[in-house]
């Protein structure tokens, strides 16, 4: 069942039935030329480099009477285009309409903003509203505001409208607000063959009603350069190039057609749908099919909550060998849901060079702003060597509201004030401007509303500055959390802001400045470093006089961290137990991520377990870490203010202290669990490879059960001392859980097991601990232990151990001779003792073929998970 708070309906809609109309089907609804007015000024101003001329609306046929104030800009800022006019405005303190004469059907309109001063309109006053024929475009907007909010210089709206009469009224309204005006730079009107029609008889949802309007919120060329108005088929629409979209660092790879193929447009698909140069480049996931297996292809684009968004995707194979039928199959996902399997552009198009697209309409519920995801992934029942996904363009339109007749979102909040530096200036420098570009929403203030309201919606915002805000700067480092400066040259006229305020909870744990950090770690000294891990290196540090602590440094040259630094920072700093790791403080400065934690004088379990020279853990020693880490997860399940899922239980991820107490660590992939009114929390996919829960991965719902999953195959690792995952080893051998069940099934467990522990496990102790790893790693999450029966199972499996220690009865108990005698308890009929919890079920899915393809939807893999150590070569 699809989660109702993201994804109410997506339905596929048949590739020929959006544009039935072909162009000279269209003629009706395109006799009228485009119109572009120039807004307060006089005469005629011609744009050569996009074919077009803007009419002054001054004595204009479209304004006969006009009243309002014939503006001009008080600043230029140096990175208007040249080709819009938006030095001039029109100001108007009360209500006015423009009335354009047009045939009746669908076309663009454009509305063109530059919030700036205008004689002694302040900027910030002009909020105001814009309608037409009755349908809401603008509501409340203040053209300032948004600007600020969303790094633009200037900002274009663009909307798709039907209009059934033979004129479109355009009003702009003042806001009821004292001071307020409405403005305007200039307006184009271009029609268009009604692009969103279908004839189709579906249903679900039922057909989009002819009069419906849309936004334009996004219109991107997936892999290639931004394409101008010039470049377009006729309705001067703009294509924005897809990487600041992106999420995480999983770029995949952008290309360009071979040289020797020929791109051509569909038999059922009019060739105005898309320029030849969005079909001409594409993005892929990359040549290497192992990777691929590893993580979504994945954009991000923030939208208003409680509308339904129109998605279309453009698609055409333009690289050879890709020219027959299952060479290249992969999935769609938009909000973490699959609303498409096995795409194969081959098919759909009919061959290499041919066009194709495909429609989706999402409905979103809530109010304020959301992330709207859109993943791709391979299809693994292809062969391994196709394994990859491609997309070409990608289009995004919110649907208007049909009961409101509404279009309008809301404006983002002003960002944080930034601080003054002592000479006198802003901190950050000087802002720079990027390069416009002239597309609607997606090129106005909805395409990086980032800096949203409060709650959810500011780690939406943060999501998304891991892909932008916090890539890497000039010189190869991160920017800081506290004071970012953003320049991104691209198509959406953007420029760089910088601000200063740290979201981060100082009062829960200590920051450190940067001048501390190296003077704790003799200035990040070798002889100091203790392990190496996805996110940076570890290093052992003396912090007030001699308190010894462990100091993670975000490496610049990661490609992932920012987001878990966060969320590491917010989640530890308020838990305190005898079984977390404690979370010191952390340092931001000089564009450092650095996190503090209390000295694990003894590593990590998994230093201990294997490819190690450390000497090897007591069997009663290992127990004992078990219930330490078990104890650990069940307060984050149960004795938190609120339900913890750490989502990534690993022995990497158990520290121990110097008197050998377990400690569970790395929050950084940590979620807040569901509710008293849910059982689980629709979320992307993220762990780490051999650990990851099967269901979870399949219906992407996280529940605890997943940590109970992973900490059965601690367990597992724990007896057996081996690596969760092995591609090295056989097919069959692979995944360890795998392996394990298998030998129980055999009745060779006690074979698979540590050799060093050969002879020295009591029998009844293997026995129930062997049930209860077996337990913990059932394929579905209601056939699972709860972590308190968990922690019981284990604290019992101690005292069976120790009991026979005492009575000096200790057997060869795990020799071959014992395995017919765990196979009979272990698949035993008798009623199982442990609690468990309703769940869905699903199919039963092979964890060796899961554990090899498991996909982490936002770009993680196992070498760059945050927390993971792969080179303790320091300890």
């Amino acid at each position: 069942m699809m989660h109702p708070s993201l994804l109410a309906t997506i339905q596929c809609l048949t590739l020929s039935s959006l544009l039935s109309v072909a162009l000279s089907a269209g003629n009706n609804s395109t006799t009228s030329a485009p119109i572009f007015l120039n807004c307060g000024a006089s005469g005629v101003q011609p744009d050569n480099n996009n074919n077009r001329t803007w009419d002054g609306d001054a004595s204009s046929k479209f304004a006969p009477s006009v009243t309002g104030v014939q503006a001009k800009a008080t600043y230029q800022d140096p990175s208007l285009p040249s080709t819009v006019p938006y030095m001039t405005a029109r100001v108007f303190t009360s209500n006015y309409t423009y009335s354009f004469p047009v045939s009746p059907g669908r076309m663009f309109v454009r509305l063109h903003f530059y919030p700036a001063a205008y004689g002694n309109f302040a900027s910030t006053d002009a909020y105001f509203g814009v309608t037409t024929n009755s349908l809401i475009l603008l509501d409340n907007f203040n053209a300032s505001q948004t600007a600020l909010a969303t790094n633009f210089v200037y900002l274009i709206r663009e909307f798709s409208v039907n209009i059934t009469s033979g004129s479109l009224e355009l009003t702009f309204a003042p806001s009821t607000r004292n001071g307020s005006y409405a403005f305007v730079n200039g307006i184009e009107i271009v029609s268009t063959p009604d692009i969103f029609k279908s004839t189709t008889s579906t249903t679900d949802p039922p057909n989009l009603d002819p009069t419906t309007g849309f936004q334009t919120m996004y219109r991107l060329n997936v892999g290639g350069q931004a394409i101008t108005p010039q470049g377009d088929t006729g309705f001067y629409r703009s294509w924005d190039n897809d990487a600041p979209y992106i999420y995480g660092a999983a770029f995949g790879v952008s290309f360009s057609k071979d040289s020797n193929i020929s791109i051509k447009y569909s038999s059922n698909e009019p060739n105005y749908t898309a320029p030849i140069d969005v079909y001409a480049t594409a993005r892929s996931m990359g040549p290497n099919a192992q990777i691929n297996l590893n993580y979504n292809l994945t954009w991000i684009f923030p939208v208003d909550a409680g509308f339904s968004y129109f998605l279309r995707f453009h698609f055409c194979e333009i690289q050879y060998p890709i020219t027959k039928v299952n060479q290249r199959s992969f999935f769609i996902y938009i909000n973490n849901q699959t609303v498409q399997t096995q795409m194969d552009v081959i098919i759909w198009s009919g061959g290499i060079g041919m066009t194709t697209y495909t429609d989706y309409v999402v409905q979103t519920v809530g109010s304020g702003q959301m992330d709207l995801w859109v993943a791709l992934h391979p299809d693994l029942s292809t062969k391994p060597e196709y394994f990859d996904a491609i997309l070409n363009g990608l289009e995004v339109f919110k649907i208007e509201d049909l009961g409101r007749k509404n279009l309008a979102g809301l404006n983002p909040p002003l960002p944080p004030k930034p601080d003054v530096n002592p000479n006198g200036g802003l901190s950050g420098g000087k802002p720079k401007s990027a390069v416009p570009a002239a597309i609607g929403g997606a090129v106005g203030g909805l395409a990086v509303l980032l800096i949203v309201c409060f709650g959810v919606c500011i780690i939406c915002r943060r999501k998304k500055k891991v892909a932008k805000d916090f890539a890497k700067s000039e010189d190869g480092r991160w920017t800081p959390l506290t004071d970012f400066t953003k320049s991104q040259s691209g198509t959406s006229g953007k420029t760089t802001t910088t601000g200063s305020h740290s979201t981060l909870p100082s009062n829960l744990c200590r920051h450190f400045s940067f001048a501390e950090i190296q003077a704790a770690t003799n200035n990040f000294d070798k002889a100091f470093l203790l392990g190496k891990g996805g996110f940076g290196n570890v290093y052992l540090g003396e912090i007030d006089s001699g308190t010894k602590v462990a100091i993670k440094r975000g490496n610049p040259m990661s490609e992932q961290g920012v987001h878990e630094f966060q969320n590491e920072i917010e989640m530890l700093s308020k838990l305190r137990h005898r079984h977390l790791v404690s979370l010191i403080g952390y340092c931001e400065d000089r564009n450092e991520m650095i996190l503090v934690y209390d000295y694990m004088a003894h590593g990590t379990l998994r230093e201990h377990l294997y490819n190690t020279k450390n000497p090897p853990l007591s069997w009663k020693q290992r127990l004992e870490i078990c219930i330490g880490a078990a104890r650990g997860l069940y307060y984050l399940h149960t004795g938190a203010k609120q339900t913890i899922i750490h989502r990534d239980v690993k022995t990497t991820n158990i520290l121990l202290d110097d008197k050998w107490v377990a400690k569970v660590s790395d929050f950084g992939l940590s979620k807040a669990g569901p509710n008293v009114d849910n059982t689980h929390v629709s979320t992307v996919v993220k762990g780490s490879f051999g650990y990851l829960d099967p269901e979870y991965f399949r219906r992407q719902q996280l529940t605890e059960k997943s940590d109970v999953y992973s900490f059965g195959v601690v367990l597992f690792e724990v007896l057996c001392a081996r690596n969760a995952l092995n591609p090295s080893l056989p097919k069959e051998q692979v995944s360890l859980a795998d392996w394990a069940l298998h030998c129980q099934k055999k009745g060779v467990l006690g074979e698979i097991i540590d050799p060093r522990l050969q002879g020295k496990i009591a029998p009844q102790c293997f026995l129930k601990f062997a049930e209860t790893a077996e337990k913990c790693v059932a394929d579905r999450s209601i056939d699972r232990p709860s972590m308190g029966d968990v922690l019981w199972n284990l604290e019992f499996a101690l005292q069976l151990q120790e009991s026979t220690d005492d009575s000096s009865d200790l057997t060869e108990g795990t020799s071959a001779s014992m395995s017919p005698l765990v196979v009979t308890r272990l698949h035993s009929d008798e009623p199982s003792t442990e609690t468990t919890t309703t769940s869905t079920t699903t199919t039963t899915v092979s964890i060796t073929d899961r554990s090899i393809a498991s996909v982490q939807s936002d770009g993680l893999t196992p070498s760059n998970i945050f927390s993971q150590l792969m080179t303790p070569d320091g300890r």
